[in-house]
């Protein structure tokens, strides 16, 4: 799924080295099929998860660490990508982004274990970071004000249709094939993108780029990286481990350095001195509010589906595709209410609509399980893509224009940024919050029923799997059917809790643009 102000990178930089006419179709397809690559893998593996569970043996906590993984470098490196294209070279830094996404692509499809399919997912996240900047790095700098306009449309709805089939048909090879299919499939993809950029795609830099900001991006990509392995490794260790305590206060204070080296470094990748502005505090804070929402919400929706509810891989992948589609064919009219109403307006009443949303989602429960999609998850995901449609172009738009021209570009890329970070906390908070709230629920419920302690013990090990633990297979049908209840029960429980924070979340986005964000309309 695309982030907020990917079409803002694009609009903000002056055209480099315009292409010919003859070459802007294969351009645009080289850098569609790129950057789809990146969205699609960033939503397809969560439909992986329960098969990843089952093949690989992996718990709750591994299958946090295959997304986690990949955020994780996609988030901290992002704006580092982007000044490399920038210094040697837009096409070599974007072909290289390609190469290496598809290395790592074959690793995670070949890995025999979950260990390493998480650290193929890195290398894949560090891939991504190169290669999503340079697609939009190489629109900008390909073509014309004149037929940028077209050229932003074209890669916006191309990327939204991929973005929609991704999880689909991933779900059909999940179901029908396997899921190291998923990982597989981007390799053809890469081949003709490597061909079309190699054929095509003129080079291009940024000759006034400064030095690169290396102590930056290594502080920003080991705070996230501490912060989320404290938070994550929290559930399976406790907060009162030392490696946890360790983890979380050095996170913090390396989180401190960042931010003071970034205040004083002569070519910072993240300029504080933007953030003076209220409207650009403001549309990063509802984008942190509103991202960690959506986030961990659509981590734990397809464990439902699958898990409890009894969907299909397939089924599950087609889930979200109402919510794609809403954004994709209300994307122009939001936009256009900046225009009419001013950006304070839709930026609250997009969250709040959001969060009805997700007050939704809290409705189906166990005893909903076969009842159809139309009747328990359609109204929710409906609701949740019209808020989204409602939020999101506005927040490109008010974030472009909250500072000055030459600084849009860096603005939209930290924004984006800031979307792809709170996505990273999102898995490892919410986590938090659904495997305390599984496991009070569980102890509760377990202690009605009489179970040997062999039986108790395998269940207590298998704890961190939530939904997918292994029900013992010597029991009774009329045994096996109270425990799969009673830990399905404990896995809507703590759904139900992930979804209720999230709409508190998103009303706090809400809050945050009624409090910073001016209401004046663009005359």
């Amino acid at each position: 799924m695309s982030q907020p102000c990917d079409e803002g990178v694009i609009k903000a930089k002056v055209a480099a080295a315009p292409c010919a006419k003859s070459a802007g179709p294969w351009i645009l397809a080289a850098t569609i099929l790129g950057s789809s690559m990146v969205f699609i893998d960033g939503t397809v593996v969560n439909v992986a998860l329960p098969a990843l569970q089952t093949n690989l043996n992996a718990t709750v906590v591994d299958a946090q660490w295959v997304v986690e993984a990949y955020a994780l470098f996609l988030a901290a490196l992002l704006l580092a990508g982007g000044s490399l294209g920038d210094h040697f070279g837009r096409k070599r830094i974007y072909s290289t982004g390609i190469v290496l996404f598809a290395l790592a692509s074959v690793w995670c499809g070949l890995a025999p274990n979950i260990n390493q399919l998480i650290i193929a997912r890195a290398v894949q996240g560090v891939g991504g970071a190169l290669l999503v900047p340079g697609s939009l790095a190489i629109i900008s700098a390909s073509f014309d004000e004149d037929s940028r306009g077209k050229a932003i449309g074209t890669w916006s709805g191309f990327t939204a249709i991929t973005a929609a089939i991704g999880p689909v048909f991933g779900g059909w090879l999940i179901q029908n094939v396997s899921w190291r299919a998923i990982f597989f499939i981007n390799v053809p993809l890469a081949l003709i993108v490597l061909a079309l950029v190699f054929l095509h795609v003129p080079e291009s830099r940024d000759e006034e780029s400064g030095r690169l900001d290396w102590i930056g991006a290594a502080l920003a990509t080991v705070s996230l990286g501490v912060l989320t392995f404290g938070l994550i490794e929290s559930s399976r260790l406790g907060f009162a481990h030392p490696a946890i305590l360790v983890a979380l206060v050095g996170g913090l204070l390396i989180t401190i350095m960042f931010v003071i080296y970034e205040a004083r470094a002569r070519n910072p990748m993240l300029p504080l001195q933007l953030f003076r502005s209220r409207n650009f505090s403001g549309a990063n804070l509802l984008t942190l509010f509103l991202y960690t929402a959506l986030s961990g919400a659509l981590f734990f929706l397809p464990l439902n589906l699958i898990q409890v509810q009894g969907y299909t891989a397939t089924a599950a992948g087609a889930a979200l595709l109402p919510f794609v589609l809403i954004m994709f064919l209300l994307s122009r009219w939001s936009g256009g209410l900046v225009k009419r109403y001013g950006a304070k307006i839709p930026l609250v009443i997009g969250p709040i609509i959001a969060a009805a949303g997700f007050a939704l989602f809290m409705w189906p429960g166990v005893e909903h399980a076969g009842r159809g999609f139309w009747t328990t998850f359609f109204p929710a995901v409906v609701v949740l893509g019209l808020g989204m449609a409602v939020a999101v172009a506005p927040l490109t738009t008010t974030v472009m224009s909250s500072v000055k021209q030459n600084r849009a570009g860096v603005a939209s890329g930290i924004n984006n940024a800031v979307s792809r970070t709170a996505g990273l906390l999102a898995i490892a908070v919410l986590g938090i919050v659904m495997l305390q709230t599984f496991n009070s629920q569980l102890d509760r419920r377990l202690q009605t029923l009489e179970l040997t302690p062999e039986v108790r013990q395998l269940l207590d090990e298998q704890r961190t799997r939530l939904a997918g633990i292994e029900i013992p297979a010597n029991l009774n049908s009329e045994r096996r059917q109270l425990l799969k209840d009673a830990v399905d029960e404990s896995f809507v429980a703590g759904y139900r809790r992930v979804m209720l924070v999230s709409m508190i979340l998103a009303l706090l986005s809400a809050l945050s643009a009624g409090l910073l964000i001016d209401g004046k309309a663009k005359r």
